[in-house]
This record gives C-alpha cells, structure tokens and sequence, in this order.
C-alpha cells in the first residue's frame, strides 16, 4: 500500500507521548515503519485516508503504523486478525493530497503494542501502550556486531552505485546501533517478516543479531547476482568480439580470393543445388533465390540464418508438382469396399457415383464428401478404403478441439517458433499433391479469440479457391485442387452452414441386427483372436451369442461396443488357454451371464392391451427406434399439471397443449367442468434418470 524512501534519518523531534492511550491505526502493506526514520508514505484508501484525517485533526498529529501479515490484504480489507499487534507511531509532518492521494511525510517515534482493539469503522483503532527502549546485555557482542554489520554494510554499498551520497555518509557515521539496524531495515528489502521481527526485538543483542544475519544474506544475493550478470556481460561481449573477428576474416578471405565460410557456403551450395534441380513453379523459385541471397549475406551466428534456412528446406521439400499415378478402376473399387465393410449399401454406391464422375472427367475438381453417422460405424476405415481403391496416399487429420486457425494456415514467420500449418505439413509428409486427407470429426471444431478453424476450412475445402492456398509460413500460392477431401462428423448440427455447404453430405445410419451378426462373424471375431494369441478352431461364439450382445449387452449403431465384448470373451479364454487348457471354447447366450455379466440394457415392449392412463409412444435414437411408455393420473383435490421423467422443453410445452386441448372441448369427451376444477393432472415418463425431448410426443400424451 505505501512505499518509502529514508530521507534524513537523524530528524528526532520531542513529543509527548502518553504510555496507554487511544490512537487511530493506520495498516500498511508489504511496509514496516521503524523509530527514528523518516519517510514518504502514499494513502489513497477510504478507511485509511479517514484515519489519517482522524490523527490531522489532534495536537500532536500521531498515528499508529502497524504491517499486516498477509501481502494480499489491504488497507480497507483489513480485520483486527490480520494486523500485527506491535508497530510504530508516527508524527506526521506534512500533508498533500494530489488527484485523490494523501501524500505524507511522517517520522517515526516510539514502538508500541496494541492493548485492546476499539473499532473497525469507519477506521481502525485501538488503545496502545508505549513500549520501553530496548535493553543491553552484553556490550562487548554489541560492539563486535556493529563493526560486523558496519563491513557488511560496505561491502553492500559498493553493490550499490545508486545509493546518494549523503545516505552513504549518514549510515557510515552512524555509532547508534539501534539507529543503525533500523535505517538499514529501512534502506534494504529485507521482506516484511524479518522487518517486523526486528521491530517486535526487546534487546539491542538480539535486533544486532538479527541485522547481522539478515544483511549477510542480502549481501550474498547481491554477490550472486553481480556475479550472474558480469558473466552474462562477458558472454555478450565475447559474442560481439566474434562476430567483429568473423568479419575481419571473411573481409581478410576475400581479398585472398577465398571468399565464403566452409560451413556457410558448404550448406548455401547444397540447397542450391537443391533449388536448380528442384521441379517447383517459377514465383516459387524466384522467392526461393532470393531469400538463399539473404541467407548467403548472413553469418552463422545470425538468427534469421537458420530461419531462412528451415523455410527453403520446407520449400524444396513440398511436392508442387509430383503426383502419385492414380488407377481409378470401378470394379475394382467395388471390390475392395466389399472386402473392407459389410453392408452399406446406398453409401457405397454413393462413393462409386462420386468415382465414376472423376474417372469420366480426369481434369474436374476432387468431390469433397462428408460421411455423417455416430461413432463405430466404418467413416474413417471407408476413407481409406477409398484411397486404397484409388492407389493414392492416405493421410489423416484429427480436427477434434481445434480452435487455433494457425494450426491451419500456419504461423507467420515474424514469431518465433513458426511453423507450417497442419495442411501443407500433412503435404510434406506424405510426398505427394494428390493423397486422399481426411479431416476427422470436423463438428468437433472450436473457436476462441485466436480465430475460427472452420472459416479456414471455406477456403481449403472450396475447389474455386484452394487452387493458391496461401499458408502463412510459406507466403507462396500451394495448389490443393488435387487432393481428395473427406471429413466426418457425428452430426451436421454443429458444422456451419457455408462449410457444409461445400461438401457433398452422405449419412451412415449404422447397421442392422443382421448386418452386425455377418461383421462379427466375418471380420470381428477373426480379429479378436489374432489379436489375443489364439489358434484357429481354440474359441467359436455362436449367432445366438452375438445376437444377444448385439441387443443386451451392447446398444449402438456401429459395432466397437460389440468388438470389445468380443475381445472380452477372447481374453477370457486366451487366459484358460495360458494356464494349459487344450479344449475349444465354444460361447453360447446361456454364457455370457458367466464370462461377461448380466445384460445392461432391457428392450421395452408394448403390450397388446394398455391398463388405463398408459400410452405407447416411439422415440428415436441413433441406436435405432424404442418404444416409450406415456402415463398420466388424475390428482383429486390438485390443480394443474405436473412434470416428471426429464422432459424437455418440447415436450413439456406439448404436455401443456395436450391439456389445454383437452380441457377446451371436455363435453365432447364427457368431462364434467367440476370434474376439471377439482382434479389435477399427473404426467410420468418413465426411465427418469434420462433426459428426454423430441419434436412432439403430442399425439401420445394427447
């Protein structure tokens, strides 16, 4: 809250000061103030300003100065337990108030103790009693520290060239060795407990000690800091001297005709070489020969050298214009996605339309797809299934929690650290212009105040556009019209509009029951047992088995549930086989129970005759279709109409319908008035423990 700044510590001036008396108190901040020292101290905080005000207003114009004990408590925040209970009172000298902010200088006089504390508001105080000069005990431990903290002392202020004059005289004539320890308090940082350990001291032997330990200290960190920093001195100077020298030399080698660093013309020749023998566009290689002109007219030791080199070496290493030889034949595409996934059917046959255009057009656009379907369903695998049938490379890109648009467009190369973004490092990496790159989960993209991902992606994904994609480290027109774009998503909600806008959507719905059984057994199983070490003909499940945790045990739409349970039982019998067991396990659904546990979901079914106040509805989820049960009761002697069972806000206002409707046209339905007015109405879905809403539900609770 206060800083101060010893200004004439020999200033003593007489005032009375009675042994137990009431006094405004004044909490100061990371700041103890000491006897027999003056210093400026600023106030700007309601409560302290009115106890200032409150000392202004006496005679004598004291005030009790007292520290607190935790740094982050302020003036006006502080209660009777934060503060310490001994301190200093002060004399206030003089007054200023600039824009706000008293502006004082006080002495202070005496140490004190607080006997009682009086008040909180409007500001702090307390009834104090004076406390005794300080006692001496040993004279001759006292001279030796003195003399001690006097060569402490000087070794500190040759450390110190910015000491005044005048405050080096005063501390170096000073005999009083409590004036002398409390002026040193004043002057070094000692940190506010040992400050106010050193106030609360009733000896001279005991402050002494203190002083003496407290600035050994503080002169060993200033040691340790000069030391640090003529050492950084030295390096720095040692860095310019080189480089003085290595330009002497290169001014010396070419005057003998050998012009040039080994080193530096060694790596300059090779990534010209690189450069002439490089298949890149014209504007690629001039910005390239002339950033290798910079780089040749700087020396080793300069930083924009390696990064002038790391820029050409991405430069030359990026395939402008190489290509992977594409084989697009129909048929076989057909058959490599038959092989690799069972079933969908429309979505394959979406694919084969999409590859039958690029085979009748060679010089049209890429297609960018969309594959839209909840998790387990085959997206990324069709991807590169599609590049497989394509002979193009595959390359995957996770967009999940995206928000940086530079992880894109990359980094401009004024930071340090830059670097390419993620398209043209996937380019890199693969060798090719012309890969199949799948941006994975794209609804998972965020945004912050770093930029939008997904108004990067306009441009990427638009054909018209991203023929000179501009990546910021590059600064150079990169043609991605070649590559094949395909992005998945779990639902179209979160994608923005205008980006969608740019792919081709094709929906995976997930599979049948039926679908389900056929992967287990055909690609599923086989797996598992790779996997777990077994042999051919050690463990078999049968379709019973599968249709049971297809149903029971695992409710999705695609089939990784399905895959883990399946690894599950594997596991299980690869830990009998482990332990010497030679017969066959073969798992029927009576099993399950016994390897894996009880079923987790139970299948709700309609009865064929509904007690009255049941009503069947459907609900949809992305595991399929379910039937939902819709009960309502009436509430004799309530009113209105109660909720329960998690609805949304849909549902709920169709609830609301349904009953205002009814009530509307009750004689139609043979409904008395008084039978309205004296019964409420009870709505329960059950499964209360899951939320649900949907478009309507009206018919059902009608």
């Amino acid at each position: 809250m206060a800083d101060e700044t010893p200004e004439n510590p020999t200033i003593v001036t007489e005032v009375a000061i009675p042994q137990v008396s009431e006094m405004a108190i004044l909490p100061l901040q990371n700041t103890t103030l000491f006897p027999d020292t003056v210093v400026p101290l600023a106030v700007g905080r309601e409560r302290s300003m009115r106890a200032v005000e409150s000392a202004l207003a006496t005679e004598e114009k004291l005030l009790g100065c007292i520290t607190t004990k935790t740094d982050g408590v302020s003036g006006d925040e502080a209660k009777f337990d934060d503060i310490y209970t001994i301190g200093t009172i002060v004399s206030i000298k003089r007054m200023m108030r600039n824009e706000g902010v008293m502006q004082l200088i006080v002495q202070g006089l005496e140490r004190f103790r607080v006997v009682e504390w009086l008040e909180e508001q409007p500001y702090l105080k307390a009834r104090v009693e004076k406390l005794p000069e300080l006692t001496r005990i040993d004279e001759e431990e006292i001279e030796a520290l003195k003399r001690n903290i006097h060569g402490l002392i000087q070794e500190a202020l040759a450390m110190l060239p910015q000491v005044p004059p005048e405050i080096r005289m005063a501390v170096m004539t000073q005999q009083d060795p409590v004036q002398l320890a409390y002026f040193m308090a004043s002057v070094l940082d000692l940190g506010t407990e040992t400050e106010q350990k050193m106030l609360e001291c009733d000896t001279v032997d005991s402050l002494l000690t203190l002083t003496h330990a407290a600035l050994a200290r503080e002169v060993e960190i200033m040691q340790i800091r000069t030391k640090i920093a003529t050492e950084a001195q030295g390096e720095m100077d040692k860095a310019q001297r080189d480089y003085v020298l290595r330009q002497q030399l290169k001014a010396i080698k070419k005057e003998l005709g050998e012009d040039g660093d080994n080193g530096e013309k060694a790596e300059a020749e090779q990534l010209r070489e690189r450069l002439e023998t490089a298949d890149i566009p014209d504007d690629v290689r001039k910005e390239a020969e002339r950033e290798l002109k910079r780089m040749e007219a700087l020396p080793q030791s300069a930083p924009d050298y390696h990064v002038i080199r790391t820029y050409l070496e991405y430069v030359l290493e990026l395939p402008w214009r190489k290509s992977s030889e594409e084989k697009l034949d129909l048929n076989e595409a057909r058959r490599i996605l038959d092989e690799d996934h069972y079933g969908l059917e429309d979505v394959k046959e979406r694919i084969l339309e999409s590859l039958a255009v690029v085979k009748l057009r060679p010089d049209s656009k890429s297609p960018i797809l969309l594959f839209v379907g909840p998790p387990g369903v085959g997206k990324t695998s069709l991807g590169r299934s599609i590049a497989r049938s394509l002979g193009r490379e595959f390359e995957r890109m996770s967009l999940g929690g995206m928000r940086d648009e530079a992880e894109l467009r990359g980094h401009r190369r004024t930071y340090i650290g830059a670097m390419p973004g993620r398209i043209i490092q996937a380019l890199r990496r693969v060798g090719v212009n012309n890969p199949l790159m799948m941006l994975d989960e794209i609804d998972k993209l965020g945004n912050d105040y770093r930029g939008d991902p997904s108004a990067a992606l306009l441009e990427i994904l638009d054909p018209a556009q991203n023929n000179t994609f501009r990546d910021n480290y590059l600064d150079l027109p990169f043609d991605l019209s070649k590559v094949f774009f395909i992005a998945t998503a779990n639902s179209l909600g979160p994608i923005p509009m205008p980006l969608r806008d740019r792919m081709e959507i094709i929906q995976i719905a997930g599979y049948s029951d039926r679908e389900k059984l056929n992967i287990a057994k055909q690609y599923l199983v086989p797996r598992q047992v790779r996997e777990n070490g077994l042999a051919d003909g050690q463990f078999e499940i049968t379709d019973a088995a599968i249709n049971l945790l297809t149903s029971r045990y695992t409710r999705e739409a695609g089939v990784r549930q399905l895959e883990r349970s399946i690894g599950n039982l594997a596991r299980k019998v690869a830990l009998k086989v482990a332990v010497g067991s030679t017969e066959k396990v073969t798992i029927d659904a009576g099993d399950l129970r016994e390897y894996i546990g009880a079923p987790r979901f139970h299948p709700e079914s309609a009865r064929a005759e509904m007690p009255a106040g049941v009503a069947t509805g459907m609900a949809w989820t992305e595991m399929g279709g379910e039937v939902l049960f819709i009960e309502a009761t009436a509430l004799p002697g309530g009113s209105g109409l109660t909720l329960t069972g998690q609805l949304g806000d849909v549902m709920k206002e169709s609830a609301q319908a349904a009953r205002s409707y009814l009530w509307s046209h009750a004689a139609e339905f043979g409904i008395e008035p008084e039978a309205i007015k004296q019964n409420g109405v009870h709505l329960h879905v059950p499964a209360g423990a899951i939320p649900k809403d949907g478009p309507s539900a009206g018919v059902a609770i009608f």
